[in-house]
């Protein structure tokens, strides 16, 4: 779909200030390791332990999000003292395609939810400018049920999102940004906004920014309220006014996106971490996970346990201990676990068997048909009704399914319909593997990938508790014969 009506005065977005002076003393919270800032010209993920069998347990030293909780200050002092915009001229001046290598060598991933390497999406935005200006998206239209990690960095660390946006907008040449933020969240929007006037009072953002000869402008833009503007080109629209679609693909955002532009979207988590991986060194943010899972990673654990959580961890790091370490445990002992959503409502359920040795990353969810996803953990004790609960996300997929693919806008009610069915158990036996054929028939026929997350909670369902689901329906089945009986009588 081809994009219309650039706009050459979103060039111009935000006001200009005054460089004020940047802190050039480096704060208590703030350590540097050999490989960090100046002292690298290229880097390689390579020298990170290939050997390491053991993940989890991340000390206080190595967490980014230090205010996670909200103990300190939001705010620009509290972000000064933890170390934000230490040395951020230094970092922009170091150029696009040193932040780009350096991303690369981390091996950070994508924490938005499709785990595309970061540095590697960065780099397809144009070298050489044709004439179009260059936008970043950050992408903070946080919609999917489960998931509540962006919320806590805007509204407890928003600094840390914003001088991201100036490292990523400098790799990408970009000379302004967007942050499209969910309209439902207005504590994290107010404190975002009240950050970034504080940004551009210091002389962070604007003309010069960070004293640093590049200028840069942020802009924070709401949403309304609608799940499917989450999917980058639905989001390229509504930014435009228009109503928020998927656009098709190619053209890809890279080459024509905002506004006819040259666009990268990315997550907000993965903009906020990049900063402290540049002034740190790639190696060091290597030296965390398991080849191709490097890093750390925020995960929201909600559902069955006793403490549920918003934690920074180290990423591979095992289901079990990350549940039974941060959030004391699944409620009525690990042994009372019934399921788990690993990353977010979009991805498959794992039952207990899967859930007693499984890591938390890319691959090893992938492998065990499931996903990463946005890291959102949903826990189900025994107590939960586990056939209502994905037919519960059937009926929010159906909702907010944007209508302009069919497979997706007839999809997602027929298995909304057939999983009311499934729910009383008012079906036949056979229509278990209808209801597998109906997920093939929508997953990977959509533009967005909306039609494949609707499908996947489904097809996780019978992959793992299709014995629940063959119970229910010859329970009904068993009670309408004795009924008939006693009405025959």
């Amino acid at each position: 779909m081809a994009l219309r009506g650039f706009a050459n005065s979103a060039v111009a977005l935000v006001r200009s200030r005054c460089t004020s002076s940047v802190a050039t003393t480096a704060p208590a919270a703030v350590s540097f390791r050999v490989g960090g800032l100046g002292l690298r010209a290229s880097s390689s993920s390579s020298s990170a332990s290939e050997e390491k069998t053991v993940f989890g347990g991340l000390s206080d030293e190595d967490r980014i999000f230090t205010n996670l909780y909200g103990k300190h200050d939001p705010f620009i002092k509290g972000a000064l003292a933890r170390g934000d915009w230490y040395k951020t001229k230094e970092l922009v001046q170091m150029g696009p395609d040193w932040i780009v290598e350096e991303m690369k060598a981390s091996g950070l991933r994508g924490r938005g939810g499709a785990g595309f390497p970061s540095g590697l999406k960065w780099s397809f935005m144009p070298k050489v400018s044709d004439g179009r200006p260059s936008y970043l998206v950050v992408n903070a239209d946080e919609s999917e049920p489960g998931t509540c990690k962006d919320r806590e960095i805007m509204r407890q660390d928003p600094h840390k999102l914003i001088e991201g946006c100036l490292i990523a907008g400098t790799a990408m040449r970009a000379r302004a940004g967007y942050i499209y933020i969910r309209g439902e969240y207005y504590a994290e929007r107010k404190a975002l906004e009240q950050a970034l006037k504080e940004a551009y009072d210091r002389g962070f953002l604007g003309k010069n920014a960070c004293g640093s000869g590049k200028d840069f402008d942020l802009v924070v833009h709401y949403g309304a309220g609608a799940y499917i503007c989450g999917e980058e080109t639905a989001l390229i629209e509504s930014l435009e006014g228009k109503t928020g679609k998927p656009r098709l693909k190619p053209p890809f955002p890279a080459g024509v996106g905002l506004f006819g532009c040259p666009t990268t979207v990315t997550n907000v988590e993965t903009v906020a971490v990049a900063p402290t991986i540049l002034r740190r060194g790639a190696d060091w943010f290597a030296s965390f996970g398991r080849p191709n899972n490097r890093g750390t990673k925020l995960f929201c654990i909600s559902g069955h346990v006793n403490k549920p959580c918003t934690v920074e961890e180290e990423m591979s790091i095992s289901l079990r201990e990350l549940i039974e370490k941060h959030c004391g445990g699944v409620r009525g002992g690990w042994d009372n676990l019934l399921a788990v959503i690993p990353g977010g409502s979009s991805t498959p359920l794992l039952p207990k068997s899967i859930c007693d040795d499984v890591l938390m990353d890319f691959d090893a969810l992938k492998s065990s048909g499931s996903g990463l996803g946005t890291a959102a953990v949903i826990v189900m004790d025994k107590s939960t009704d586990v056939v209502d609960a994905i037919a519960r996300l059937s009926y929010f997929y159906k909702h907010e399914s944007c209508g302009q693919c069919t497979p997706c806008r007839e999809g997602t009610g027929w298995l909304y319909k057939m999983m009311q069915r499934m729910q009383t158990g008012d079906a036949r036996v056979e229509e278990i593997d209808q209801l597998w054929e109906l997920t093939k028939q929508i997953e990977g026929h959509t533009i967005c990938a909306l039609g494949d997350a609707a499908a996947w909670p489904v097809q996780g369902l019978i992959r793992h508790m299709r014995p629940e689901l063959e119970k229910r329906i010859n329970a009904y089945s068993a009670d309408a014969a004795n009924k008939a009986k006693e009405i025959a009588k």
